[in-house]
């Protein structure tokens, strides 16, 4: 059951709309996917039409102690195959929580190892900011998606980004592969156009040789999460690349690898 956190310290470069679309082309291939909401934004839980109150159980309770299990908290979506662990804003409260409860950064990695037979793959859709939430899912990941705008500012936060998977993959012991996907990316635009070349000359290996276009037809998470897309947004150039990036990520995703012993 392969896991890609999808992240990246800066906000607005296409997270959720990537954690969302690619979670829906996998279902469409017949498999069953699990998509972790752990922004307590909840962008993505809101995407679906769950409402912030009352607040829906979910990813908050793989915090408790004991923690609940993961069959127990997901949810089905109107997408066949595609099954949700909704946000809830009291996720904001879980720093404060951490310091008085060790252990809470491998919450989520042994959550959802005690439910690795149910599904084919688990997105998680990350914060964007570095606390314990993106650690926990880092953690967990055999792999990190980074969506990250094409334009210069948006580099800073990309290279933030990875100077954590560097640390995270430090502590916990086996590598954490890294992919960068390309997003919001205007041809018609110097910025872009140079941007995109500086991230294939940076990271030539991890870097999408192509871009997920700016596409106005994706700004509406909600008609994303809806059972059928329309057939403009469908057969549209966002959505068909990242049927391609899709490709690309499964090409170039590892297989989950295992613990090193401690020495």
């Amino acid at each position: 059951m392969p896991v890609w956190a999808i992240a990246n310290q800066k906000g607005g470069v296409g997270k959720t709309t990537t954690t969302l679309l690619l979670g829906r082309l996998l279902a469409g291939r017949g498999q069953r996917v699990l998509l972790v909401d752990l922004d307590p934004h909840a962008s993505l839980t809101r995407a679906f039409g769950i409402p912030a109150e009352p607040p829906p159980v979910g990813t908050l309770e793989l915090f408790d102690q004991p923690p609940k299990r993961v069959v127990d908290l997901a949810r089905n979506t109107p997408i066949a195959g595609l099954r949700l662990l909704p946000a809830q804003a009291g996720m904001a409260t879980l720093e404060r929580r951490s310091a008085t409860a060790p252990g809470l950064g491998l919450a989520l990695d042994q959550g959802l190892a005690a439910t690795a037979t149910d599904y084919d793959a688990v997105l998680l859709d990350c914060p964007p900011t570095l606390g314990l939430l993106m650690v926990n899912a880092l953690a967990a990941a055999d792999q990190l998606i980074i969506p990250t705008q094409t334009e210069p500012l948006a580099l800073h936060g990309m290279e933030s980004m990875l100077r954590t998977a560097q640390m995270i993959e430090r502590s916990r012991r086996r590598p954490l592969p890294v992919r960068i996907l390309p997003t919001l990316f205007d041809r018609r635009t110097r910025a872009c156009v140079d941007t995109l070349a500086v991230l294939h000359e940076r990271h030539p290996e991890r870097t999408w040789v192509q871009a997920v276009p700016l596409d106005t037809r994706l700004r509406d998470a909600a008609l994303l999460a809806a059972t059928e897309l329309p057939t403009e947004v469908l057969q549209g150039r966002g959505v068909d690349a990242y049927r391609r990036a899709l490709a690309w990520l499964l090409r170039e995703s590892p297989q989950p690898a295992p613990m090193e012993p401690a020495g």
